[in-house]
């Protein structure tokens, strides 16, 4: 990977985008999610199936030597796993997955830091509380926050920190909200959020669909999604994994336990956050950098880096920027572990 280092401060662009549709939430919501099938209501906790825990073994055979703990943040109660020496580093994942998918990177990186590895608000074993209408529950505002508070009960009031996907997202606004925390950032396979909605296109939303899709008011995306949920989560790791055979059994397996109706729920908060109060809240932020050195990584084959000037579009929004590729598609933890981890040592301090 060649590592590019930027002096070049640009303007930022606006990036804002008018508030999208609210979802439709309450008794009118769980009307329509029963009437248009699926005998549930889409993200009420009641009527979601029991989700096995995970076993013991299985958090030992993918983490061996951490401790998995539920700590309780922002009025969440966030499954962690902490592990290794060093430094403090957080490692934020995305959709559809959870702190599983650092697993093949793990054990490395835990010779040199103090691993952090949470489930987000909604997603894994993770609290996820039921949307709101104007989608504040899944803002990246309060789900930085919370891990800003797990770190904190950890006793690190200072730490670098990973994002892919997802958990990139939550990464931004933390480190605009929290820079007096947040010392490194690493960005894995993600353009700003802004950046992203501003500049799609047909063959952006083609291959991204998924951005409009499940960004629809409640309860159609859950209800369409919850009638078959192994198809869609399989559908989906499959379109962005550009290494066969890279996401393990053990791994899909957790994927599967965790991908309940109550999460589906959540993950279409996150993403209707995203399309509105989050794009608020970045336009209020317009004038702000990123202070902390930024490294971006992305997969040579995926889409964002096929899409996006990526560099550039850290450099509108940090002031601080270097990065480059990584051989492989959307899942670098999984699809490019040594690189990754490589990347990483070569970024992160140790020290």
């Amino acid at each position: 990977m060649t590592i590019e280092r930027s002096e070049d401060i640009q303007q930022i662009e606006d990036g804002s985008l008018s508030m999208g549709r609210r979802g439709l939430l309450g008794m009118g919501g769980a009307l329509a999610a029963l009437a248009l099938g699926g005998g549930r209501s889409a993200g009420a906790a009641s009527c979601e199936e029991p989700k096995a825990a995970p076993t013991a073994s299985a958090v030992d055979k993918l983490f061996p030597g951490f401790k998995q703990r539920v700590i309780q943040a922002n009025g969440q109660s966030i499954n962690t796993l902490v592990g290794g020496n060093g430094p403090p580093l957080l490692l934020m994942h995305g959709h559809p997955q959870s702190a599983v998918c650092f697993h093949k990177i793990a054990a490395a990186l835990a010779q040199h830091y103090t691993l952090v590895l949470p489930d987000l608000r909604g997603y894994g074993d993770s609290s996820k509380p039921v949307g709101d209408e104007k989608h504040l529950n899944y803002s990246k505002r309060q789900m930085a926050k919370d891990q800003v508070e797990v770190m904190r009960s950890l006793g690190f009031e200072k730490f670098q920190a990973a994002g892919h996907d997802r958990g990139g997202r939550v990464l931004h606004r933390m480190a605009l909200d929290y820079p007096e925390a947040v010392e490194r950032v690493a960005m894995m396979d993600i353009a700003p959020t802004a950046t992203m909605y501003a500049k799609a296109d047909k063959e952006f939303a083609t291959k991204y669909f998924w951005w409009f899709f499940n960004i629809q008011p409640s309860p159609l995306p859950e209800t369409l999604i919850g009638n078959n949920l192994e198809f869609y989560l399989q559908t989906h790791l499959t379109k962005q994994n550009k290494t066969p055979g890279a996401i393990t059994p053990e791994a899909m397996a957790e994927y599967r336990r965790c991908y309940t109706h109550e999460m589906v729920h959540a993950v279409m908060e996150d993403y209707r956050a995203a399309a509105t109060i989050d794009l608020v809240h970045d336009a209020e932020d317009a004038h702000k950098r990123i202070q902390a050195p930024l490294m971006a990584i992305w997969g040579d084959k995926g889409v964002v880096g096929k899409t996006y000037d990526v560099l550039q579009t850290w450099r509108d929004k940090a002031v601080d920027v270097r990065g480059g590729t990584i051989p492989c598609g959307h899942y670098l933890a999984e699809e490019a572990p040594n690189e990754t981890t490589h990347a990483f040592l070569s970024f992160f301090r140790t020290t």
